[in-house]
């Protein structure tokens, strides 16, 4: 057993590190501030591979495993959370298009993809149902050799700006067995997009819903066959949720470092309140609950490497556990600064916003213990 990295993904780890610090840090107060979705700047990550880290080389990705893309993303997410959200859920849409695409597919859009010419957005939750996926409503009707679309999905990263949108819709019966995933493009007819949503936090990233009115695309637009797709898009939330969870450890760990430092200069009673046991306490809270957090990240990262049989649970327990603690552990941060962790001229407030989404998206984490219940008892 070595909880060590090898020496690439301490390579890999550095050129992220890098990146964030000079790409990222410099710029992510300003982006929340003016809700700047930063796309060059995320089409210079993707000139480093962070596009497509998991990807097949085939055309283009890095084919990497899902350690390095949790190495990754912690570090990304230390430069800024939200924009580093993004380029995960980017990865996720990604990899699902290469995965489970034709060879046609794949060689249109992957190539692309994996540089960020084209931006890709994830479609599954929908006005009617968020944790209850299974029930969506938005329908895919074959006529000839295209199918119909028509119905909406909520809360989607990316809408008005991505190029190409990865959509769960109902092709058969109620239930997860009746749902297929297409590729639609942005300028197809009948694809159409809400106003930005008003968010506390995400702000580098924009929001919104999309709407399908009899939205034609290409029968040759389904990913692999009719009836797969909600298995395709929960094998996409495994990784997803491990993406969330180690952009969770990034902004954790900036609030950490950041209180770390403060607590040194910062005078009560004649004394830097880090000298105080109260204070001494809290922070090794903090550093054990990241440190628990990370290991059980890369457990599930390590468990979709192997394809171990419980891949599934341990990227549930990974996501519950990291988003939980690390929200926690930024709201510790902000307490510590008092009245000036309130304030924007501290990162502290970001973090809390940033991170607080989180706790439910790619499934609430209530969800994760419905998954982790339901996976204990089939062993």
């Amino acid at each position: 057993m070595d909880f060590s990295l090898n020496e690439d993904q301490r390579a890999i780890q550095d050129v992220a590190r890098a990146f964030a610090d000079a790409e990222l840090a410099p710029h992510s107060a300003e982006w929340d501030e003016t809700k700047h979705f930063p796309v060059e700047t995320m089409r210079a990550a993707a000139e480093m591979g962070f596009c497509g880290i998991y990807t097949g080389e085939e055309h283009g990705g890095m084919a990497l495993g899902r350690v390095e893309a949790a190495v990754i993303f912690e570090e990304l997410s230390r430069g800024d959370v939200s924009t580093a959200a993004f380029i995960s859920i980017h990865n996720m849409a990604t990899w699902m298009l290469d995965t489970y695409g034709s060879d046609e597919l794949r060689a249109r859009f992957v190539p692309s993809l994996v540089t960020m010419e084209k931006i890709a957005s994830y479609c599954l939750t929908e006005p009617g149902s968020g944790s209850d996926a299974a029930a969506l409503r938005t329908t895919a009707r074959r006529d000839g050799d295209h199918y119909v679309l028509n119905g909406s999905k909520a809360f989607i990263s990316g809408a008005g700006t991505s190029d190409v949108y990865v959509v769960m819709a109902r092709t058969g019966e109620d239930g997860p067995r009746g749902v297929s995933t297409f590729v639609v493009e942005k300028d197809t007819p009948g694809l159409s997009f809400g106003a930005q949503e008003k968010k506390m936090g995400w702000n580098s990233q924009p929001t919104a819903i999309v709407s399908f009115d009899d939205c034609r695309i290409p029968a040759a637009n389904l990913l692999g066959k009719e009836g797969d797709g909600f298995r395709y898009a929960m094998s996409g939330l495994d990784g997803g949720r491990l993406n969330i969870a180690a952009c969770s450890l990034g902004g954790a760990r900036l609030a950490l470092e950041t209180t770390q430092e403060y607590v040194k200069t910062r005078k009560q009673f004649g004394r830097p309140i880090g000298d105080f046991q109260n204070t001494q306490f809290k922070l090794a809270d903090m550093a054990t609950q990241l440190e628990a957090a990370r290991l059980m990240v890369l457990r599930g990262a390590w468990a979709i490497d192997t394809n171990h049989p419980e891949k599934t649970k341990w990227c549930a327990m990974a996501k519950r556990l990291a988003t939980d603690a690390c929200f926690q552990i930024a709201d510790e941060a902000l307490q510590l600064h008092g009245g000036y962790g309130y304030l924007k001229d501290y990162p502290l407030e970001r973090i809390v916003r940033d991170l607080r989404v989180h706790r439910i998206l790619e499934g609430t984490n209530e969800i994760m213990r419905v998954i982790t219940a339901r996976e204990m008892g089939r062993q």
